[in-house]
This record gives C-alpha cells, structure tokens and sequence, in this order.
C-alpha cells in the first residue's frame, strides 16, 4: 500500500493551498512504515487510528520541538506543503525499519506503525527507500464499532473509494489540522490522555453537515489515487465544536 499526497484544504487552514516561496526549496517528506505481516496483518480501521496517533506523537514530541534534534527538519517539513508517505514492511525489513531514528505506536488491536523525522524527498535512508510501495490492502474483520462522539474523530468521505495506505496518510493530515488548531492547554490535555480518537465513516447527510460545520477539513493535492480537491477527511475534536 502507498500514500504519497499532500493535503490542500481550505484557505483558512494552516496547510498552505497555492504556491509559497518554500515550494521552491528543497521538499521533505513524513515518512511513515506500517507493520505488514503476511499472517497476521492488522485491522484497516486500527491501522488508520495508529497512523493519526503516530503522526501526533511526533508532533508533540520534545524532540521535535525547541531546539530538539528533530526541530529542524520538523520546521522545514510544515513550512511547505506537508507530504507524507506510508509504506509496508514485514519480517528483516520491519526490523531494519524499526532500528532507525524514530517512534513505533501500537494501536488499540496491536497495529503497528512506525513514523521517522521528516527527511528531504529526494534522501530517502535505503532502509527505506526499498520498501514496498504497494501490496495487500486492509480489511476489517468485523464492522468497527460506532465512534464515541464525545472524544476526537476523524471523518471519512463516504464517497471517496481509497487504498488503506492512502487513507493512513489523509487522516494522518486530519490530526494534524486538528493539532494546530488546538490551544497549547487543550493540545497537552490530548496528548496526556494518549491522543484517543476514533476513525469512521458517516453517511452521506451527516458527512454534509460536517463539511461546512467549520472543522477542519483535509483537501487532498490529487498527487495520487483521487482527484485534487477532494474532501477526504473531516477533523473533529470536542474543543473545535464551537
């Protein structure tokens, strides 16, 4: 499976939606690896909750804040448009993944998902860059249970058909909306309770609604799969229901 897309959401989001100055520079990439074993492969929904977490965990990081070694690198990866990445690895390549620089999240039901330091598009380490960028997509073995309402979720446009490393990557974007638009109190609150959120899918009245409510919502660049502008996902945390 594979993600390799930038967000462009709507003109009052921190994501920026036309050309900067800095997207004549050099461009960075979030990578993200997600544990794909053969025999065991984990629940699409569990996988997709895992990535957003993972993406938020190294947002708050402290070594991604201040004048921590990832810093840097985290500056220049949100000063231009945001990529990320997802790929695949089992077995030796999953071990090799997991020894470089970087935080593993495991989910609910034991997805695994590695996310390393922002790195240039052009430099990826070849631990990496070898990954498969394609294979089997995720199924839920039974249909995910109904989302609390009255903690985070991340909404998915129930007309928009994506592969699950896709999907990974667009909710991955939706936290990341959500984080930026949090005050530093509610944003230490979350990150204290272990980032819970739920992912699901609304239908069709409901996903409406909650794309003109005033939460942020992910327009995907069209890089791959879907067509540019597309709603993908729509971020709610409790204390942007305002």
């Amino acid at each position: 499976m594979t993600s390799d897309d930038t967000p462009a959401p709507a003109p009052e989001s921190p994501f920026h939606d036309g050309p900067t100055d800095r997207d004549h520079a050099r461009q960075f990439v979030l990578p993200l690896v997600l544990h794909l074993e053969k025999t065991d492969p984990p629940a699409r929904t569990d996988a997709l909750r895992t990535a957003a977490r993972a993406v938020l965990t190294i947002l708050s990081d402290e070594r991604s804040l201040g004048d921590g070694e990832w810093a840097g690198a985290m500056r220049d990866w949100q000063d231009a448009r945001i990529r990320k990445v997802v790929r695949r690895a089992r077995g030796a390549e999953w071990r090799k993944a997991a020894a470089l620089d970087g935080i593993t999240v495991t989910g609910e039901d034991g997805a695994e998902v590695r996310v390393f330091p922002p790195i240039p598009l052009d430099g990826w380490p070849k631990e990496l860059a070898k990954l498969q960028v394609s294979g089997t997509d995720l199924e839920d073995p039974e249909p995910p249970a109904a989302p609390d309402l009255s903690g985070p979720v991340l909404w998915l446009n129930p007309d928009v058909d994506m592969s699950a490393g896709k999907t990974m990557a667009q909710v991955g974007h939706g936290a990341q909306l959500a984080w930026w638009e949090l005050s530093d109190t509610e944003r230490k609150a979350w990150c204290e309770a272990g980032f819970p959120l739920a992912v699901a899918t609304p239908d069709a009245e409901r996903w409406r609604e909650l794309t003109v409510s005033g939460l942020p919502v992910v327009r995907d660049a069209g890089f791959t799969e879907i067509a540019p502008g597309s709603c993908t996902v729509v971020a709610d945390h409790p204390a942007l229901r305002r």
